[in-house]
């Protein structure tokens, strides 16, 4: 796998062309194995048997074995995804342009639907994050602050931004704690319906999303908005 920059000057994993084209088909049947059977039970043999190569061409790509594979196609795969909701999160909620009042329940309701839709849209990344919570215990550290830092942080510092802008402007009482108040949005927008989906393996009916969504946004402004901002 090799490095591309982002816009943000962080570097994220991807499979190559040419050469690496065998580094590209382990790299993609391990993301399949991986979100199939979770990191424990996958096998380097079984991930060499899916690409169609050899357990010895598989180490030639990936020296460090199971781990350094993980960890490759988990910041490959995050990398992705964070890249998604940064680009719904400027469409939805510039803090260069701040919503009216009148509309910042509308504007975070569609954001908050956007970004529950990811589940969907990268259901192969999200079966890797189920796994990855369900055997964190058994993960290597390194490769679980590699995901961490690869999507989830920098997804939760950019929206803390915008959280501390929409104070600034009188939108949103984040109580001095912006980072504090994304925390809480995010898990209300999104939580149950990770939970109850299995992290979009088994999707809930779209009404059911809709209401879960809306009654998280509408409980964040409970807690969170300006006084005398529209309710």
């Amino acid at each position: 796998m090799a490095s591309t920059d982002h816009e943000d000057g962080t570097a994220a994993t991807r499979p190559r062309r040419g050469r690496g084209d065998k580094a590209a088909a382990i790299a993609h049947a391990a993301c399949e194995v991986f979100g199939r059977d979770g990191y424990t039970r996958a096998s380097i043999d079984t991930i060499a048997a899916e690409a169609g190569a050899s357990t010895r061409t598989l180490y030639n790509h990936f020296p460090g074995g199971k781990a350094e594979l993980f960890r490759s196609v988990m910041q490959w795969s995050a990398g992705q995804v964070r890249d998604e909701q940064l680009v719904r999160l400027r469409k939805f909620l510039d803090p260069q342009r701040p919503p009216r009042p009148e509309d910042l329940e509308r504007d975070l309701l569609a954001l908050a639907r956007a970004w529950v839709a990811l589940m969907t849209d990268f259901r192969d990344h999200f079966a890797l994050v189920r796994h990855i919570h369900g055997e964190a215990g058994h993960v290597p550290p390194e490769v679980l602050d590699a995901w961490q830092e690869a999507g989830p942080r920098r997804v939760s510092r950019e929206l803390t931004v915008v959280m501390a802008a929409l104070a600034d402007h009188g939108l949103l009482d984040v109580h001095g704690n912006p980072a504090q108040a994304t925390a809480h949005f995010m898990a209300l927008i999104s939580a149950e319906i990770a939970q109850r989906s299995y992290w979009g393996v088994i999707p809930l009916p779209p009404e059911e999303t809709d209401r879960i969504t809306a009654v998280g946004v509408q409980t964040f402004l409970r807690a969170y908005g300006a006084a005398g901002r529209p309710r």
